[in-house]
């Protein structure tokens, strides 16, 4: 998955002359003499004011010293690609066993590679992958590329990268008869198609940004709907709605209540759109096989 990092500020600015700045010696008005001081009561009303910002000006001090905080995490080792690969990497092989674990991890790398090489090639920078336990792996960028068939091009290169990942472990099976890599290939094909869901922050919600935008509901109503199907028992997948949904709404509003950039951001070239229709739709189709071919009787 793609995320966009805005970069927008998330506290406002600390009011002037509240925070490290040192007291100095107050002026008389215009007028007065030199040596006067100010009504008694003057002085006690702002003295009242200040020790009733204060709470709040400390509140802004310690949140804007957090936002630093989260701003250097990223370059902490444990959320470097290596660290967050090998902590992902245990808490899957709680389920599946290490070896399954790795492989799983590593074709998640590849996917995640895919977008990564896309943005640059859009002229976009892009961090490197960040792995997150039973999320799977995300990257964040100032933006998706110019227009939404760039954002086509980069949520779809994922998939297309991750697929011919899968497809070499499906060979080495097929060569090998080693059930190991069956097993890995039929993980790898189901986690692209996953992520071919039709709803944003998803890559097949980039897709349809050059598509048809609507169908960001549709996706969306389909993980609702399997969320019932299972009887609620995946809590995962309900954050997954929660953060669809609301990436949905806003994005939907932009769409159709935007400025005109953001109007000219969505229109696309029939032709263009003929071609992310044709790319996604085979993806799906091929990924469909490679699950139904690898055809795995245990549960993942």
């Amino acid at each position: 998955m793609v995320y966009m990092d805005t970069g927008s500020p998330w506290l406002p600015p600390a009011p002037p002359g509240t925070i490290g700045v040192p007291p100095t010696t107050s002026q008389a008005p215009s007028g007065a003499n030199p040596g006067e001081q100010g009504p008694p009561f003057e002085e006690g009303k702002r003295s009242w004011r200040k020790r009733l910002a204060a709470p709040f000006v400390a509140l802004l001090a310690a949140l804007s010293k957090l936002k630093a905080l989260l701003l250097l995490l990223p370059n902490l080792k444990l959320l470097t690609t290596a660290g967050t690969m090998a902590v992902s990497v245990a808490a899957y092989s709680l389920i599946w066993g290490w070896t399954i674990a790795f492989g799983f991890v590593v074709l998640l790398l590849v996917h995640e590679m895919g977008h990564v090489f896309q943005l640059r090639r859009e002229g976009v920078q892009a961090s490197t992958p960040m792995f997150i336990p039973f999320l799977g792996a995300v990257i964040t960028a100032r933006s998706l590329g110019e227009d939404a068939a760039a954002e086509a091009r980069v949520g779809l290169a994922g998939p297309i990268l991750g697929s011919l990942g899968t497809a070499l472990c499906f060979v080495i099976w097929r060569i090998s008869g080693n059930n190991f890599w069956e097993a890995l290939a039929f993980v790898g094909f189901f986690l692209n198609l996953f992520n071919l869901l039709p709803v944003t922050p998803f890559d097949g919600g980039r897709a349809m940004a050059a598509m048809a935008p609507a169908m960001w509901f549709v996706g969306l109503a389909m993980m609702v709907a399997f969320l019932f199907i299972t009887h609620f028992r995946n809590p995962i997948l309900l954050l997954f709605i929660l953060i669809g949904g609301l990436d949905t709404s806003r994005r939907w509003k932009q769409h159709r209540n935007g400025s005109e950039q953001q109007q000219a951001y969505y229109r696309v070239r029939p032709m263009t759109r003929a071609l992310v229709a044709a790319v996604y739709l085979s993806l799906i189709a091929v990924l469909v096989l490679g699950m139904s071919a690898t055809n795995l009787h245990v549960t993942l």
